[in-house]
């Protein structure tokens, strides 16, 4: 595309991502829709993020700028870029991903066409680097049994309208409208935004020939602390934000709520041992799937040691989120 073409501001907020952000910037660099402005807004970095970026900018002069987000966190970072773009069209970026070549143009295509107001591509999701560990979280984020059946990651085969997308390329003229991310929700803000945009008359579409190429956390501890974040705003987000949530996003509450019931019933209530095997067939059944699916992914990759990485990641996965919306529950109670 020529720069007679619209501007897309690229809105990138990051915070400590030098594993991945030079990925993240040389994806956008190299993408066939030339007529853009990357907008990094760091939040505070403590590793060598923003040299990396400083890098970029003496390199691509106009082209890249540096902001700085004090509140650290997501949605903030986000507004600050949006509030300083220049661009007809806002699209809103991850330090730990990367975007086909045609991304942008494929999406502001369609935009251009006036076929929707937010337009975003599939997502799939790639080891952060090459161990047995970072396979196997990232063969469990998009797995179907670990993160249910969301349409920008179980695919589609043409254009169709959604609920969401990963890294949406928006008109402009909706966040005058609609207004920006709410900044109380350090998580799931982009559930909340796409409520109220959506309840304003404003289209979503999912585009699947551009391709988003997603860079999952490579350590138990980050998977944890991720889905743990996810899980607790399910439950502890602002009232409007529920509509938004199926019943696929309850259920690892309603495991971990199970988890617990069953261990006081074993350990301290006196019931008959029928019963008391009667509930273990659920948790019995769950290891079952579970081990099906890591031997599966182990078989996939030709490499056994994935398999215990990939069973491990099942349960921290859907145990940290479930244990995350107990958490919001009774945080909401309080």
């Amino acid at each position: 595309m020529s720069q007679n073409e619209p501007l897309v501001s690229v809105v990138l907020p990051v915070r400590n991502e030098e594993k991945t952000v030079s990925k993240t910037i040389e994806s956008l660099l190299e993408n066939e829709y030339e007529n853009i402005e990357i907008i990094v807004v760091d939040g505070m970095s403590t590793d060598k993020t923003r040299q990396i970026v400083e890098r970029y900018i003496e390199k691509h002069p106009g082209k890249i700028k540096l902001l700085e987000n004090p509140k650290r966190h997501t949605p903030a970072g986000l507004n600050i870029g949006i509030q300083n773009a220049s661009g007809e069209y806002i699209m809103i970026a991850s330090g730990h991903a990367t975007y086909s070549s045609n991304y942008i143009s494929t999406c502001v295509n369609v935009l251009e066409q006036n076929m929707c107001d937010v337009a975003g591509g599939l997502m799939e999701t790639l080891p952060r680097s090459n161990t047995p560990k970072a396979i196997a979280i990232a063969e469990v984020l998009k797995h179907p049994f670990g993160v249910g059946g969301a349409k920008y990651r179980t695919g589609a085969q043409k254009n169709e309208y959604v609920d969401t997308v990963a890294y949406g390329i928006y008109k402009k003229e909706i966040f005058e409208k609609v207004g920006l991310f709410d900044e109380r929700l350090t998580r799931n803000q982009d559930i909340e935004f796409n409520i109220r945009l959506k309840d304003a008359g404003y289209r979503i579409m999912l585009v699947p020939q551009a391709k988003v190429y997603y860079f999952a956390r490579d350590t138990f501890k980050g998977l944890w602390q991720n889905n743990f974040s996810n899980g607790f705003w399910v439950t502890h987000s602002r009232k409007h934000v529920k509509k938004a949530y199926k019943l696929r996003h309850l259920i690892p509450l309603f495991f971990v709520i199970y988890l617990l019931i069953l261990a006081v019933t074993l350990s301290i209530l006196v019931i008959p041992t029928f019963f008391k095997l009667l509930g273990l067939v659920p948790l019995s059944l769950y290891l079952a799937m579970v081990t099906i699916f890591s031997a599966s992914v182990s078989t996939k990759h030709n490499d056994n040691s994935i398999f215990f990485y990939t069973l491990t990641s099942f349960l921290i996965l859907h145990i940290s989120y479930g244990t995350g919306s107990l958490v919001g529950l009774v945080k909401k109670a309080e």
